[in-house]
């Protein structure tokens, strides 16, 4: 999976930070934390919690990452990047949990999923492999207090919507629902898929053994798995027995693989919240809390960074800014006080004088324009 195309006029990203969904520190619980496996060694899994905050606990939503084409895009992967996608089911009453498999991100593991020469690629070892660890993850779930695994789901994109279906396959107990979001594997580049017809039978494999709904979500100009690809897996999986609903949806911006984003959401979670109703398991949906305003004395082109920082779904981030119009901010901080720190210190390149304005996707509570950073500083 590539990372998704942002050539966005200023308007539209307003409209993005507007809509986008946020997390509000009373309503949502986020937790960063390692599955134990054996395979993955001491280390373990990398992977993220997001789910709303309570006493109870909230079904599993286990959430799949794709596969870059370049191997060494692997490395620069991490959870975080997924917290807009999580928080959406998080939204729905669900403990949503991204874990990065074997050999993506933190995760040890290096070509444990390769699937070899393209012109004989293997897609159902490399399946089997993804399975082991989305199952470690569920084992590792069943044993809080705050997750349960009965009435769970799993939705996976790309990559991960192979091996969301082929967990579906060999469905752990408590798994009601699986959602596919142009699920596939092998694409060497647009529509160039390494060994199409294996990738047909791995598909047609799976089929046989799974039996849980699940929902497939294609958009018409996918440049990875294209329309033509894409129901021939689904015509492989349903006439080996596969029980899916399959969707194909109007094209989505310059490249349909892509839909299922954060940007996206508008028109991927109406065919996921349908799905949840007709299977009787649809949670009530949190409404995102109104979009912050930039500050008041920033011009247009500084309005429209703040947008950006907006429409950023990292969960840890902060703005910064100065009475004089300056700002810094930084996004992608493993903690909320590296983020601050980060931001205050792009800030302070443009002038002298900064403050907090926002900390991840709420106000800061500090924001007294003209406190020094020193000061800010010394305060935390």
């Amino acid at each position: 999976m590539n990372v998704a195309r942002w050539h966005l006029p200023v308007l539209i990203l307003l409209a993005i930070a507007a809509t986008a969904a946020r997390a509000n520190a009373a309503e949502f619980y986020t937790e960063d934390l390692r599955i134990p496996m054996t395979e993955a060694g001491p280390q373990g899994l990398e992977a993220f919690l997001v789910r709303p905050v309570g006493t109870r606990r909230y079904p599993l939503a286990l959430l799949s990452h794709g596969s870059p084409r370049s191997f060494d895009d692997r490395a620069t992967m991490t959870a975080h990047k997924y917290y807009g996608i999580a928080l959406e089911y998080a939204r729905r009453g669900f403990a949503a949990l991204i874990v990065m498999r074997r050999g993506y991100g933190t995760s040890p593991g290096g070509r444990v999923d390769s699937v070899g020469g393209c012109a004989n690629a293997a897609y159902l070892p490399a399946a089997a492999v993804a399975v082991a660890d989305l199952r470690a993850a569920i084992d590792a779930m069943a044993r809080r207090g705050d997750v349960t695994t009965s009435g769970m789901i799993a939705a996976g994109h790309s990559a991960g919507g192979l091996a969301t279906v082929a967990l579906a396959a060999q469905a752990p107990a408590g798994l009601v629902a699986a959602i596919n979001f142009a699920g596939g594997r092998g694409s060497r580049d647009d529509d160039d898929v390494c060994n199409e017809d294996g990738l047909v039978r791995t598909f047609a494999s799976l089929g046989r053994t799974s039996r849980v709904p699940m929902l497939w979500v294609y958009a018409a100009n996918d440049s990875y798995f294209g329309p033509d690809l894409a129901r021939r897996l689904y015509d492989g999986f349903r006439n080996s027995g596969g029980n899916a609903k399959f969707v194909v949806t109007p094209p989505y911006g310059d490249d349909g693989h892509y839909l299922y984003s954060v940007v996206g959401r508008p028109q991927w979670t109406p065919y996921l919240d349908a799905f949840l109703r007709e299977r009787g398991i649809a949670q009530a949906v949190l409404s995102p809390p109104d979009p912050l305003p930039p500050p008041s004395h920033f011009n247009d082109a500084a309005k429209a960074e703040f947008a950006r920082y907006l429409a950023s779904t990292s969960p840890h981030k902060a703005f910064a800014v100065s009475p004089n119009g300056g700002y810094g901010w930084r996004s992608g901080r493993n903690t909320v006080d590296e983020a601050q720190r980060d931001s205050l210190a792009a800030c302070m390149k443009w002038s002298p004088t900064c403050t907090l304005y926002a900390v991840d996707d709420r106000l800061s509570s500090g924001n007294v324009q003209g406190a020094s950073t020193e000061q800010v500083f010394r305060a935390r």
